[in-house]
């Protein structure tokens, strides 16, 4: 009997457990470790902020949608892995201690490394939490004239919930009738880094939806300190009174030191999602090193081919599967000027951009369809 061992409960953890219940025989067990219960909607968070979608309409009860797939749950927080004694060690959580594995798969995402920024913690509203969505969407709700500030921080590799957040913003002093007594920016930290999360095409189709609404964007401004008032960089400042910041994104406490990272703790791996220099141990999600934008279609492409790949070793077959790095993504305007992207980015082709109100439903349509399908 194989033990495979996921950690993490986001989409790539529960798309490899799911993939490998279904597809194993049943004398191998599947074991996921999550620091939740509950399986969060991540892309739908902007929603949250804004009032549209309660945490129960975008949460699930993970424990019961895993037992119910028999896959073997378990609430707890990982400390540490071994790759080289093939365990993790479990703490603050219903089992404790060294866990064994035949087989791993990582997928505990990323960390917020919020003190790369001076006073980021103190004074920067972000999204990336539900605590954290429903704190900005306060935030919101007492904004009425003024100056409001979204972006990226450095490294932060999640440029979508930017744009969305901003067009929400203004949609929603829109109908307050407050739209003309605010003003709304968009910072990047770099000029390139909208071609190189879409190409020209949609980073054209972005400054013009930007201009209709009314919304500046400011590239070449990356964000080294934040003030209760102001948003700086090392030799500029913007005065603020509402800020909405993604932090830089960096990898997390239980690879540190495992020789199985690059320079910022994200996982090596390679196209089989495999880790480099560690045996029968894959990686997927925010926690692995691939360049660009990190996204949950990413996740579940990649747990896909983990799984497959594990599944193929267990069976005594040579891993087959491949993962083809893409972005697949909608921003969500609010309504005609909705962009879709598809981009390959391990190609020099075009990507497929369009714009249009079908898009949004689209993007809605995902949503339910996943909390259905997988709850």
């Amino acid at each position: 009997m194989a033990n495979v061992l996921i950690l993490g409960g986001g989409f790539g953890g529960v798309v490899a457990a799911e993939t490998l219940a279904t597809n194993l025989i049943h004398e191998h067990q599947v074991t996921l470790v999550s620091r939740n219960d509950r399986f969060l909607f991540y892309p739908a968070l902007v929603r949250l902020a804004f009032g549209e979608c309660d945490i129960a309409d975008i949460s699930f009860d993970l424990r019961k949608a895993m037992t119910d797939r028999r896959v073997r749950f378990i609430k707890a927080e990982v400390a540490r892995i071994s790759p080289g004694y093939h365990h993790a060690t479990l703490t603050h959580g219903e089992v404790e201690g060294e866990m064994p594995y035949d087989y791993l798969i990582f997928a505990l995402g990323r960390r917020l490394a919020t003190e790369k920024v001076t006073g980021f913690y103190e004074h920067a509203n972000h999204l990336l939490t539900p605590e954290a969505a429903l704190k900005f969407g306060e935030a919101v709700a007492s904004f009425h004239k003024g100056h409001a500030i979204i972006g990226n921080c450095s490294e932060a590799k999640l440029p979508i919930p930017v744009f969305e957040t901003a067009f929400a913003l203004s949609r929603r002093l829109q109908e307050r009738g407050e739209r003309k007594a605010c003003r709304i920016t968009v910072i990047n930290p770099n000029m390139a880094s909208l071609e190189e999360f879409g190409g020209r095409e949609l980073a054209i189709k972005l400054y013009r939806t930007l201009e209709e609404h009314g919304i500046e964007y400011v590239a070449d401004f990356p964000v080294s300190a934040v003030t209760a008032q102001e948003v700086r960089t090392f030799d500029d400042l913007l005065a603020y009174d509402l800020l909405m910041l993604l932090p830089p994104f960096a990898g997390v406490g239980p690879v540190i030191d495992t020789g199985i990272t690059d320079s910022k703790n994200f996982i090596r791996v390679d196209q089989s999602m495999r880790v480099k220099d560690a045996e029968r141990m894959y990686a997927v999600g925010d926690s692995i090193n691939l360049r660009g934008a990190k996204t949950a279609h990413m996740s579940v492409r990649q747990a896909a081919v983990a799984a497959a790949n594990v599944q193929a070793e267990i069976e005594g077959r040579a891993p087959s599967a491949n993962y083809e790095h893409e972005i697949r993504s909608v921003i969500d305007e609010g309504g005609r000027d909705s962009i879709y992207l598809h981009k390959k980015l391990w190609t020099d082709e075009t990507g497929d951009v369009s714009q249009g109100r079908v898009w949004r439903w689209a993007k809605l349509v995902q949503e339910k369809t996943w909390m259905l399908t997988h709850s």
